[in-house]
Order: structure tokens, then C-alpha cells, then sequence
């Protein structure tokens, strides 16, 4: 029985934190996700409003990102996990990663999706 967690959205949370961080400007730690993502898109939009459809639109795609890699898991990424890694486990953990573009990666495996 194959086991897999994935939760793209809080992954690119956790790096919009990070970047924060890196900065010398961290997010205050009780800073709810919305704002998270709110700060991040405030950087570049030209306003609140487009900030918001800014986030809607990320949240939204990064879901359809999760439901297709949940949904054709068993029919095609797994074949091609076997087929193009050596790992033979059950245990699979996709995370969003930015790394010279965005991907999403397979941890046990190194398996990478391009976005």
C-alpha cells in the first residue's frame, strides 16, 4: 500500500517565510497563512485588490497541481518514478520547490515535476 502526503500550498508558504527570513525582514511567526501570502504578492502588485487575485489565483493552482498529482499518482507517476529512479518504497512525500524555476520534487526519490 503506497503512502503519500503532499501540501503544495503550505510548502510555498514556508518558502515565502523563508524568503522573509533571508531578507532580514522575517514574517512575525504568528502571521497567519493569508497574510504570509498577502505580504508576498503586496511586494510586486499594485494593490491590495490585485495582491488578493494574486493569491486566489496561486492558491487555486497549486491545488490543481495537488489533485492531479493525487489523481494520476498510481497510473503515471508512479510507473515513472519506478521507471526513472531507483527507489522501490511505499512511502512518497511531494513538496513544492523553487530551484532555478518551480517543481515539485519527490523527497524519497528525487523525482521532479516541472512546473
Amino acid at each position: 500500500m503506497n503512502v503519500m502526503k503532499i501540501d503544495l500550498y503550505t510548502d510555498w508558504l514556508d518558502t515565502v517565510k523563508e524568503i522573509f527570513r533571508g531578507s532580514g525582514y522575517p514574517l512575525p511567526e504568528e502571521m497567519d497563512d493569508r497574510d504570509v501570502a498577502m505580504s508576498y504578492f503586496l511586494q510586486t502588485a499594485q494593490s491590495e485588490a490585485d495582491a488578493a487575485l494574486q493569491l486566489e489565483a496561486n492558491q487555486e493552482r497549486l491545488a490543481t497541481v495537488q489533485k492531479l498529482i493525487g489523481d494520476h499518482f498510481e497510473t503515471v507517476i508512479l510507473p515513472d518514478i519506478r521507471s526513472r529512479t531507483a527507489y522501490t518504497g511505499d512511502h512518497f512525500v511531494f513538496k513544492w520547490v523553487y530551484n532555478q524555476g518551480e517543481h515539485v520534487v519527490e523527497q524519497h526519490s528525487m523525482y521532479r515535476i516541472p512546473l
